[in-house]
């Protein structure tokens, strides 16, 4: 009988790397410049096009400024348009709140009750049928000229699309798991904050996106109406000197603060539904292997 020879010395056992990392951070590497690359290259087409199409036509800079001329200008007026950024910022943001706890706010109740939803949803809905440039003065003559108009102008521009939003994902909730929480016995506010609020979440989420957009909107009309500082009344005052490319410069400022607001809002949306980014980057990923 044979037996192997016995050393002293015992041997690893051979593992072998997995190479999983590597794909993966490969993955969100092309996911990443999937999803920054074509706007930015989209970008750079616009310019460039816009560019070439005043360099070639010899269109005025009163008409339509060059890009590099925006560019310039926002350099140069930096300081006037921080200080009145930061006012217009300021608005945005105690308007957006304000919109988010009216529309939240009419929405709940609408959603879950019948009696709410046909004296109240109506008139939401007809409130939206009033231009807001028609009201706003009558809103400034009630208020003065400070803060309140333009929160208040905000809030009427912005709440509607989050209210919607809300009061059709409060009424997607699965019922058989409605109907599951009743049969357990969980009471209406148990079945509202386990069933309803997180069916309504991404829904929300929506109507927050959209809102921020309008908010920035929002603030320029109240800022035309009665104001005497800010991005909206700078455009006034420029477009009174014609003074096209300054005036072109206030806009990208308020473009990039409507954008800033839409991106926080997307973080925030990703911090608090997970789950529902991952089902959407799962079919995503389906989509894309199937393509």
């Amino acid at each position: 009988m044979s037996t192997a020879p016995i050393t002293g010395e015992t041997r690893p056992a051979e593992t072998t790397p997995t190479p999983q990392s590597k794909p993966a951070g490969r993955r969100r590497s092309r996911r990443l410049a999937s999803r920054i690359l074509p706007p930015l290259l989209f970008a750079i087409f616009v310019l460039v096009a816009w560019q070439l199409l005043v360099n070639a036509t010899g269109i005025k800079e009163s008409s339509l400024p060059k890009p590099t001329q925006v560019g310039h200008a926002l350099w140069i007026d930096r300081s006037l348009l921080w200080t009145n950024a930061w006012v217009t910022i300021k608005e945005i943001l105690v308007g957006y709140l304000a919109a988010i706890a009216l529309g939240v706010g009419l929405a709940v109740p609408i959603a879950t009750s019948r009696v709410i939803d046909r004296a109240v949803y109506p008139w939401m809905v007809a409130s939206q049928m009033v231009p807001i440039v028609a009201i706003a003065p009558i809103i400034v003559i009630w208020t003065g000229f400070d803060l309140r108009p333009k929160v208040i102008v905000i809030a009427l521009v912005s709440f509607f699309p989050i209210a919607v939003n809300t009061i059709d994902g409060l009424r997607s909730t699965d019922p058989e798991l409605t109907n599951l929480l009743r049969t357990l016995g969980a009471k209406r506010w148990t079945r509202f904050r386990k069933a309803q609020w997180p069916a309504a979440m991404p829904f929300l989420f929506s109507g927050l996106k959209v809102g921020a957009a309008l908010s920035v909107i929002g603030a320029v009309f109240a800022e035309w109406v009665g104001a005497s500082d800010g991005l909206g009344y700078l455009i006034l005052t420029l477009n009174n000197q014609t003074a096209t490319t300054d005036m072109f410069a206030t806009i990208v400022v308020l473009s990039l603060i409507g954008v800033g607001l839409f991106a926080i809002v997307s973080a925030i949306e990703r911090v608090a539904l997970p789950w529902y980014h991952d089902a959407r980057r799962t079919g995503d990923g389906g989509d894309e292997a199937e393509a």
